[in-house]
């Protein structure tokens, strides 16, 4: 599709969940690259509004509430300002974060609504959901808990079973129970409005299947594969009595549906931005509804669906709306090799980094744009982290500008020197660079914030290696103003570092313009050589970061262990006593000590191991075990096992095992072979 001029831009970025705090998932799917590509168009002076919010309708809200004892709203006062503050705290530049509880966005959602049922864009439908008839209420999805008709975990929500995974609708829970009262919930009709996706399914398809071949492949092919589908209406109302009252005679107890009125709050917000600042903004008509405005979503990919056909479907039926011209939605970020949980708290929440690492916003930011998962998921590790730290901001970045402005210091008192001739080093050193803001440009419009990173970093490499192979350090000594030459050209390099990373680290690019003693820099110098001009007094030097050491990685790899032992903990439920016995019945079983000769795989055996266990006979018993997928046989030669020597020796894989070994079984399904507190005779009987 041929890309259009645009007067302006409207970027949003997907409205956080007023349930909890901010994690580096959300910053690495959304918000790090929604607030670079905002502050390069910015740098371009660009006409842009970046829109932001906190979502603060919907079940889990409720829920939260309930739980603790308090009201809804009182959960996302609470929210709201933790996830303003953590945004404010990375340089999130939004020109506006408000919410979806405003006294605006309620009558904006309720009027965009009211419009569409007036004109007859709704389907009104009665279905038959699971009522609550002690609580006097209809049960959303996550108010009903039962047993999974998959896996039989019998903590299953109405919507998914967590342990397996599994998608699920509330009549398929086996003896499914409300959360509210315990009770058995009953069927009951209900009447909700729905917005007719299949009405639009053709449009949708010519729209993005057609004219949006430029999209990221993973929302492209998310996009495909609900439009490969017959689409069927969706429901737009909940009953709920947390929510934005649906405007409708006869809708007592009814709700706008989270997905309905969440992503108006983009619009609403931008309204409440306007109507703030007239004479800045200008009317928010003109940045949702003027064609010489462009849209641009960032979100997850959890968010496709509803950024690219049902929002968009809201849009085309209430007719005076623009369409989003991209939604370049980022895949998820694991943490160690682990999927992100806020359940489980397994994340890194930004105000606890920021805590343990004070002052290092922009080490987190560089490092999840470098690990960023722009087309499918990728990992965070706090190795890495220290890598990418020390190895790169600190001994390539940091390294050079330290050079560059310490040896200006100490030869020049601080002043930018006269440039000399250039020769063959400078020539070559200012080519490698000279086109770097065409690269970096390329990249940010097809939003590839991480190669874009690698190019503004490739400034300091270029630098550093000049710097080593010039060495003013030497060169002062026999030809100072071949020295001067040297810094000139160093200190533009460092000017054009300062610019470049200007949307990517601006915290860091902030402190180099304070030292360089410029008070910003203009995006259209970046690559030129004549930035800093001789005469041009620098100020103080320090260093840009810091090294990260061991031990505060070592803290927080030990923080993760607390939470992964205290997970299992939480989730290992002990199998049922079996029935009793007498203790006639346990004296028939002869248990004894062991103490394990040798011991190694049965051969074509993938779980067995062969034990020749001394008993305290004089004569080696054989034993076989099935735990080879959990032990190599050499940890266990010299050890003290318990077997039961009475067991009647039988035939296995063509060799008589002449017991048991006993083995306990962790809740992963991992055998652990028991062992004692101290020394014992072999043949020793347990009892």
């Amino acid at each position: 599709m041929e890309q259009k001029n645009y007067k302006r831009t409207t970027v949003t970025a997907a409205l956080p969940y007023a349930n909890g705090g901010v994690h580096i998932g959300h910053l690495a799917g959304v918000y790090v690259p929604a607030d670079i590509y905002v502050r390069y168009l910015r740098l371009k002076k660009q006409d842009v509004v970046f829109i932001g919010g906190s979502d603060e309708h919907g079940v889990p809200i409720t829920i939260r509430a309930r739980k603790e004892g308090i009201t809804p709203q009182d959960v996302v006062d609470r929210y709201h300002e933790l996830i303003k503050r953590s945004f404010e705290d990375f340089g999130i530049s939004f020109d506006i974060y408000s919410r979806t509880t405003s006294d605006i966005h309620h009558k904006f959602a309720a009027d965009f609504f009211r419009k569409l049922y007036d004109e007859g864009k709704l389907v009104e439908k009665t279905t038959t959901q699971l009522y609550d008839e002690e609580a006097h209420q209809f049960l959303a999805d996550r108010y009903i808990t039962g047993e999974c008709p998959h896996c039989h975990n019998e903590g299953a929500y109405g919507d998914q079973c967590e342990k397996c995974g599994r998608d699920l609708s509330p009549t398929e829970l086996i003896n499914p129970k409300s959360t509210i009262s315990g009770s058995t919930p009953v069927l009951k009709d209900t009447k909700n409005w729905y917005l007719p996706l299949n009405e639009y399914q053709e449009w949708l398809k010519t729209w993005i299947l057609e004219n949006h071949k430029e999209w990221r492949s993973n929302v492209y092919g998310q996009c495909k594969s609900w439009l490969d589908m017959d689409l069927q209406p969706r429901a737009m109302t909940r009953d709920l009595d947390w929510g934005i009252p649906v405007p409708v005679e006869g809708a007592d107890g009814k709700v706008l549906y989270v997905w309905f009125d969440a992503p108006i709050g983009y619009i609403s917000n931008t309204k409440e931005l306007c109507d703030r600042e007239p004479e800045r903004w200008g009317t928010w008509q003109q940045w949702w509804q003027d064609e010489d405005t462009r849209l641009v979503h960032f979100i997850g990919k959890d968010n496709i669906v509803f950024h690219c056909i049902i929002f968009p479907v809201m849009m085309r039926a209430h007719g005076q709306y623009i369409m989003p011209d991209n939604v370049p939605a980022n895949e998820f970020l694991n943490l160690e090799n682990d999927k992100i949980s806020t359940s489980r708290n397994w994340a890194i929440w930004l105000h606890e980094y920021l805590d343990d690492f004070p002052g290092k916003q922009d080490v987190l930011r560089y490092v999840l744009t470098a690990n960023a998962p722009e087309t499918k998921d990728n990992n965070f590790t706090w190795r890495d982290f220290q890598d990418r730290n020390n190895n790169e901001l600190v001994a390539v970045y940091g390294n050079f500008v330290n050079r560059a402005l310490q040896l200006t210091k100490k030869y020049f008192n601080g002043i930018v020197p006269e440039c000399g001739e250039l020769t063959d080093i400078e020539r070559h050193a200012i080519d490698e660079f000279k086109d770097v803001k065409q690269k970096v440009e390329s990249l940010l419009d097809q939003f590839k914030f991480r190669e874009a990173q690698f190019e503004a970093m490739n400034l300091a490499r270029i630098g550093n290696r000049y710097i080593t192979e010039c060495e003013p350090w030497k060169v002062w000594k026999t030809d100072p103003k071949r020295c001067e030459t040297i810094l000139y050209v160093s200190l533009q390099l460092t000017a054009n570092l300062a610019i470049a990373f200007e949307p990517f680290l601006p915290f860091s690019s902030k402190k180099l313009r304070q030292m360089l003693n410029i008070e910003a820099f203009d995006w259209n110098q970046l690559g030129q050589t004549d930035i800093l001009k001789p005469g041009h007094q620098l100020a103080e030097p320090s260093l840009l970061f810091e090294k990260i050491e061991d031990d505060a990685i070592q803290a927080q790899l030990d923080r993760l262990e607390r939470i992964r032992k205290e997970n299992e903990a939480a989730q290992y439920k002990a199998e049922p006593v079996k029935p009793e016995v007498s203790f006639e019945d346990f004296e028939k079983l002869d248990i004894r000590v062991g103490h394990v000769l040798h011991c190694e795989r049965v051969k074509k055996s993938k779980k067995l191991l062969q034990f020749s266990i001394d008993d305290g006979s004089g004569q080696p018993r054989t034993i076989l075990s099935g735990i080879a997928q959990w032990w190599e046989p050499e940890q266990l030669v010299g050890k003290d096992v318990l077997f039961v020597a009475n067991f009647a020796p039988r035939k296995i894989m063509g060799i008589e095992s002449q017991g048991m070994i006993l083995s306990a079984v962790d809740n992963d399904g991992s055998l652990a072979v028991t062992s004692l507190l101290r020394d014992v005779k072999p043949g020793s009987q347990v009892g």
